[in-house]
């Protein structure tokens, strides 16, 4: 029993076995060809897995808008009962109540699309409102003028409403003006910004009626009127209001100012 036991240890170990699959469905095994166990056969893996290939209504960021919240009021036909405001709410709150709606329902096309219609539907009907009302002020007032008397009508004739460009730029120049003389109030009087003023005036109203003479006297005109004007405002203001530094030919030169951009813009 114990030489048997010594014969078999002392057999040399086979070599591990290289099992490979034959052209013929066998497996190869070092030393002959048997066949393949029958749980071994024919076993494969399959797994079906597709990425980014869903239905239509998932986006790229994997969020399903399948089970978006519905706006229940989208089929409200009345742009303000949609979007819950009043109507006499400004811009402001309705922009915000369409913002607000959007962000809630996002998602949900038709909401979307009902929501944003209506916002349209409100801005464009104040829009036709205000361009509707302003046509009909400007009707009014020329109607007005129409029917006013002779003399109204020759005085407004000397006046005219330039485009805002105008207004905007000469309205800069003179409070230009105005700022520097307070600003050198203490040193000396306005004496010098007056006379730039006063040709700077001639030099708008000779540009639109193309008379040196004419716009020369109408600009001096302008001057002694606001002149005259501001000495007799300027003692019924309270001195308390009057900044110190500020003397009564300042404030006199202030109230020209007004009078000289308002003569150099608006008359013909």
């Amino acid at each position: 029993m114990q030489a048997t036991a010594a014969s078999f240890l002392a057999r040399p170990l086979p070599w591990p076995r290289r099992i490979g699959r034959s052209a013929y469905g066998a497996v190869a095994v070092h030393g002959g060809v048997s066949p393949l166990p029958p749980r071994l056969r024919g076993v494969r893996c399959s797994m079906s897995l597709s990425i980014g290939a869903g239905s239509s209504d998932i986006g790229d960021s994997g969020f399903s808008y399948q089970y978006a919240p519905v706006f229940r009021r989208y089929r409200e036909r009345d742009p303000y009962k949609l979007l819950g405001v009043d109507r006499d709410a400004s811009e402001e709150e309705i922009r915000s109540a369409k913002d607000f709606l959007v962000q809630q329902y996002a998602g949900h096309e038709a909401s979307e699309e009902a929501i944003e219609g209506a916002y349209e539907k409100i801005i464009m009907k104040s829009y036709q409102h205000r361009k509707k009302t302003k046509i009909n002020l400007k009707t009014k007032l020329l109607k007005r003028v129409e029917e006013s008397p002779s003399w109204v009508k020759a005085f407004l004739g000397y006046f005219e409403v330039p485009s805002m460009d105008i207004i905007s730029k000469r309205l800069f120049f003179f409070a230009f003006i105005a700022g520097w003389s307070i600003a050198t109030s203490a040193e000396n009087g306005p004496a010098f910004q007056l006379a730039i003023s006063l040709f700077s005036c001639i030099y708008f109203l000779n540009d639109k009626m193309k008379n040196l003479l004419r716009a020369s006297t109408t600009g001096f005109g302008v001057l002694v009127g606001g002149w005259i004007v501001g000495s007799m405002l300027v003692p019924l203001i309270p001195t308390f209001i009057i900044p110190p530094t500020w003397s009564l030919e300042l404030l006199t030169s202030l109230v020209a100012y007004v009078f000289l951009f308002l003569g150099s813009t608006y008359l013909k």
